[in-house]
């Protein structure tokens, strides 16, 4: 797993960022990088048990209360 952070590849996670900048000459370093992809991590983590309690709740749709009942979860993960 190397050059990878939190599952997103540094690449990845550089060319996403650049793709928003304003400035083609904008960089990033190697620990914003980690961040952001730390980040994008536990956003992915939350959306994916926020969709598995829609599901265990039988609703089609994800709202913000199946968030709001994962977020303690999500907490205990650090």
């Amino acid at each position: 797993m190397e050059g990878t952070s939190g599952g997103f590849r540094k690449e990845l996670v550089g060319k996403l960022l650049q793709l928003h900048f304003k400035d083609d000459k904008t960089k990033v370093s190697g620990d914003a990088l980690r961040l952001v992809a730390e980040l994008l991590k536990i956003f992915v983590v939350a959306a994916i048990r926020s969709v598995r309690q829609a599901q265990a709740e039988d609703l089609a749709l994800v709202d913000v209360d199946q968030l709001e009942k994962v977020l303690p979860q999500l907490l205990l993960d650090f």
